[in-house]
């Protein structure tokens, strides 16, 4: 499954193992590859997770990467396997869970959720399920069933309600957050301040989220390309913002291609370059945040009444 940060990869994947996984000789469901990947034993922990899911112990120990890499194999070769990795973003990952195809026994089933396709491209996966934005009205139930407690916006907050869908732009993470959020707020004038601030600054929770794609970009050039994009170049055509971003000493070509592989932005077949709503605040926040902390202008600006205070005051 390929899809951008907070877009429902995870639930889906939830949902598939809690339906199949009673029809396998074994299962197992890792949670959170990424973040546990980096944390101290955290290679090896989930090397030991695995075999203990699958054979329902923790009394086979693995001591290394490698010497876990050949006891799951052994262990795993015989089984038919139900496995879910869910938030991989490293080959290296995959090398020492799930290794190769070899590894696992005949009608063994293994979903991976990525906001990386290529890394999908490099497995030669079977297939790839692209994960789309919900539709108006299913974000409207979502946000209903957070906001409200029941599928349908209370009386008199259906208007308000249809703009939060609207801000959010299909991403269910969005949609679950600000509903959480004004659960305990029945007061229009709340809603409506709450609102304001979301158009100029995100929701904390969901910036954390669909940061880490950000946070995860390599290469510094590729970060620049899409603070640029996130606030000046969406719905331009692609071989213009090319052309600009080569002017400007980027390698634009290689960045857009890492960027689409990464789920950051999008090329139409129009050759449109598109960005979430949520994913071009997000940039304008990291380049608002880190112009607070570092006590200088921003090196970009996008409201026009910053822009208007720049220019007064160079005048």
């Amino acid at each position: 499954m390929w899809g951008m940060g907070g877009i429902g990869k995870t639930t889906i994947a939830k949902a598939a193992y809690n339906k199949i996984r009673h029809d396998f000789e074994a299962k197992s469901f890792l949670l959170n590859v990424r973040e546990v990947w980096e944390q101290d034993n955290g290679k090896v922990s989930l090397q030991q997770r695995l075999l203990s899911d699958i054979y329902k112990t923790t009394k086979i120990n693995i001591d290394t990467v490698e010497s876990g890499k050949v006891i799951l194999q052994e262990s795993l070769q015989q089984r038919r396997i139900f496995l879910v990795l869910d938030d991989v973003n490293k080959v290296d990952q995959l090398n020492a869970l799930c290794g190769s195809r070899k590894w696992f026994g005949q009608g063994s089933v293994i979903i991976i959720t990525t906001r990386d396709y290529d890394l999908l491209h490099r497995l030669k996966v079977d297939y790839v399920y692209i994960m789309k934005e919900m539709d108006d009205n299913e974000s409207l139930e979502l946000f209903s069933w957070h906001a409200f407690k029941q599928p349908i916006p209370v009386e008199g907050f259906a208007d308000l309600s249809r703009d939060v869908v609207k801000y959010s732009g299909g991403l269910p993470l969005a949609l679950q957050v600000i509903g959480s959020f004004l659960l305990t707020r029945r007061r229009k004038k709340e809603w409506k301040s709450v609102l304001g601030k979301l158009i100029l600054i995100p929701n904390d929770e969901v910036l954390e989220k669909l940061r880490i794609s950000f946070d995860g970009l390599r290469d510094d050039d590729i970060k620049e390309i899409f603070l640029d994009i996130a606030f000046f170049f969406i719905g331009m055509d692609q071989e213009d913002v090319i052309t600009i971003l080569d002017d400007c000493g980027h390698y634009a070509d290689i960045g857009i291609s890492v960027l689409v592989q990464q789920s950051l932005i999008t090329v139409d077949r129009k050759n449109k370059i598109g960005m979430h709503d949520l994913l071009r605040d997000t940039g304008r926040e990291i380049v608002r945040k880190k112009s607070i902390e570092g006590g200088k202008e921003p090196s970009r600006l996008w409201h026009y009444e910053d822009v208007k205070y720049v220019l007064s005051k160079d005048a």
